[in-house]
C-alpha cells in the first residue's frame, strides 16, 4: 500500500467523529448555534471599527501610504499570532481560546477610544495578536460537524459574517456620524464584553472527540504552544501544501483590493461614513445570500475541486471588471460575482484543509488558514498603497485578472486531483 494513502486513511479515521446519540447531537447543535451568534457579534464589532479607523486616521494626519503601513502592522501581528493561537485552542480548549480572543477585542476597542495621537493608532492594534474569534469559531464548527457536511456548516459562519457586516457597517456609520469616533469605539468595547459573557456561559471547555481530547491532553503536558514543528508538520499531510499555495497565490490580488477598499471608498468613490456603511451593508446582504443559499446547494452537487476552479475563474473576471469601473453603481454590480468568488474560495479551501488533518489539529489548521489571510493583509496594504498611488485603481484589478487566469489555466492542466481524492 502507498504510504501516502495509508497516512490519508489514518487521517480520515481520526477526523471522523465517533457516533453520537440524539442527546449529544442536540448539545452539539446548541453549541454550534451559540458559536454562530458569537461569530456574528464579533464581525459586527469589527465592521463597526472599520467605520472609525479610516476617518480617525485621516483626522490624525495619515495619508494613503501611512494608512497602508497601519494595516500592514495588523497583518504582521496576526500573521505571527494566528498559528500559535490555533495550537493554543487545540491544547487548552474552545472556551479558553474564545475567552482570550473576546477579552483582547475589549482591550482593542478601549485603546481605540483613547487614541489621540498617530502612535496610539499603532499601539491599539497590538491586541490583534490574540483576536482570532473567527478561526476559533471555525475550529468548534469543524470539531462538531460531520466531514461530509463540513463545507455547509462552515458556510453558515460566512452567513454570520454577512449579518455582522450589515449590522456593524450600518451601526458604525450612524454612531460615528452622530456621536463621533470615541463613543463608537466604546460601544464596540461593550459589545465585545457581551460576546465574552456568551463564551463563558455556553461554550464547553473542549469540543474535541473523546479520543482527540485524550491525545490533546497528553500533548498538553509534553509540548509547547510555541512548538513550530508541531505547527508546520501539518503541511506534510497529503494535499495540504498545494491547496495552501493556491489559497495564497490566488487570494493575494483580491486581498489587496479588500484591504485597500476603505481608502478606495474614501478617495475614489468619495463616500461619507454613513454612505460607506450602506455600501458595506450591501456587501453583507450579498454575502448572506451566497453563504446561506448558494454554497450549500453547490457543495451538495459539485466536487470541491470543481468549485475551487470555478471560484478562481470568476475572480479573474471580477478583477477585469474592477480595472474598468468608474463609479459606485458599476461597483455594486461587480459586488455580486465578487462575493460569490470570495465566499466559495474561502469555504472550499478551509473545508479541504480541515478534512486533510486529524480532528485534534483542526484548531492549528484554522490558525494556519487565518495566517494566510494575515499574510495577505501584511503584503496587501503596502503593495496596494504603492499601486494605487502610482498606477491607480485599475492596476489592482488587472493584477487580479492576470494572476487568477494563470492559476486557472495551471489548474486546468494539472488539477489538484490527488489532493481532492485524499480530502474527500
Amino acid at each position: 500500500m502507498n504510504p501516502a494513502t495509508e497516512t490519508t486513511q489514518e487521517t480520515s479515521k481520526s477526523a471522523v467523529p465517533s457516533p453520537v446519540n440524539a442527546e449529544d447531537q442536540r448539545k452539539r447543535a446548541k453549541v454550534i448555534n451559540v458559536v454562530y451568534i458569537i461569530a456574528a457579534l464579533d464581525i459586527t464589532w469589527m465592521f463597526l471599527q472599520f467605520s472609525v479607523t479610516p476617518y480617525l486616521a485621516k483626522k490624525l494626519g495619515f495619508d494613503t501610504l501611512w494608512f497602508g503601513y497601519l494595516q500592514t502592522t495588523v497583518g504582521v501581528i496576526q500573521l505571527l499570532g494566528g498559528p500559535m493561537f490555533g495550537r493554543f485552542a487545540d491544547l487548552f480548549g474552545a472556551r479558553v481560546a474564545l475567552s482570550l480572543a473576546c477579552s483582547s477585542t475589549v482591550v482593542f476597542f478601549l485603546l481605540l477610544a483613547i487614541a489621540d495621537h498617530p502612535a496610539m493608532l499603532f499601539i491599539h492594534k497590538l491586541p490583534t495578536v490574540f483576536m482570532h474569534v473567527l478561526p476559533a469559531s471555525q475550529m468548534v464548527v469543524a470539531d462538531l460537524s460531520e466531514p461530509n457536511k463540513r463545507a455547509d456548516a462552515l458556510s453558515k459562519l460566512g452567513l454570520c459574517f454577512g449579518i455582522g457586516m450589515i449590522a456593524g457597517s450600518t451601526l458604525g456609520g450612524h454612531l460615528n456620524t452622530r456621536f463621533g469616533e470615541t463613543f463608537t469605539a466604546c460601544f464596540g468595547a461593550a459589545g465585545s464584553a457581551v460576546s465574552l459573557l456568551l463564551v463563558l456561559k455556553f461554550i464547553p471547555n473542549s469540543t474535541k472527540s473523546p479520543s482527540s481530547a485524550a491525545s490533546t491532553k497528553t500533548e498538553n503536558t509534553k509540548k509547547s504552544v510555541f512548538n513550530l514543528g508541531e505547527i508546520t508538520r501539518l503541511m506534510k499531510f497529503p494535499g495540504v501544501t498545494p491547496t495552501f499555495l493556491v489559497k495564497i497565490i490566488s487570494g493575494l490580488p483580491s486581498g489587496i483590493f479588500q484591504v485597500m477598499f476603505s481608502i478606495i471608498a474614501l478617495e475614489f468613490f468619495k463616500l461619507e461614513p454613513q454612505q460607506n456603511g450602506y455600501l458595506m451593508a450591501y456587501f453583507g446582504i450579498s454575502q448572506m445570500v451566497m453563504q446561506g443559499v448558494v454554497i450549500g446547494r453547490l457543495t451538495a452537487r459539485y466536487s470541491d475541486n470543481s468549485l475551487l476552479l470555478m471560484s478562481i475563474g470568476v475572480s479573474s473576471l471580477v478583477g477585469l471588471a474592477q480595472a474598468y469601473m468608474q463609479d459606485v453603481f458599476q461597483f455594486c454590480i461587480i459586488v455580486i460575482p465578487m462575493m460569490f468568488s470570495l465566499s466559495v474560495f474561502g469555504v472550499i479551501t478551509d473545508s479541504m484543509l480541515t478534512k486533510s488533518v486529524p480532528s485534534s489539529d483542526t484548531g492549528t489548521m484554522m490558525g494556519l488558514c487565518a495566517s494566510v489571510q494575515s499574510l495577505l493583509r501584511t503584503v496587501g496594504p503596502t503593495v496596494g498603497g504603492f499601486l494605487y498611488v502610482n498606477y491607480g485603481i485599475s492596476s489592482i484589478g488587472l493584477i487580479q485578472f492576470f494572476v487568477n487566469i494563470c492559476v486557472f489555466v495551471f489548474m486546468l492542466q494539472r488539477p489538484l486531483r490527488r489532493a481532492t481524492e485524499h480530502l474527500e
